[in-house]
């Protein structure tokens, strides 16, 4: 039997750890259905024991390191 997983939506600034409740850049669907949020710091030291358990993870912690604001160009 073939399982389709729905993708989820991207995760935003509502989006809490469930460890410490900063922003959540992890997503982690369990076998029994749920599904944890984390920060990138609680992924980071949760993520060896994660991949052992998860059905799917979706990492967004390279929004962290994206740049978003090119710095303004000089006027003359």
């Amino acid at each position: 039997m073939s399982t389709t997983l729905a993708p989820h939506a991207t995760l935003t600034a509502s989006d809490r750890c469930d460890r410490c409740g900063a922003q959540a850049y992890l997503r982690v669907r369990l076998p029994a259905g749920g599904e944890l949020l984390f920060c990138a710091h609680h992924a980071k030291q949760h993520e060896d024991s994660l991949k052992k358990v998860a059905v799917e993870i979706q990492d967004e912690r390279n929004k962290l390191t994206s740049i978003t604001n090119a710095p303004p160009s000089e006027e003359r």
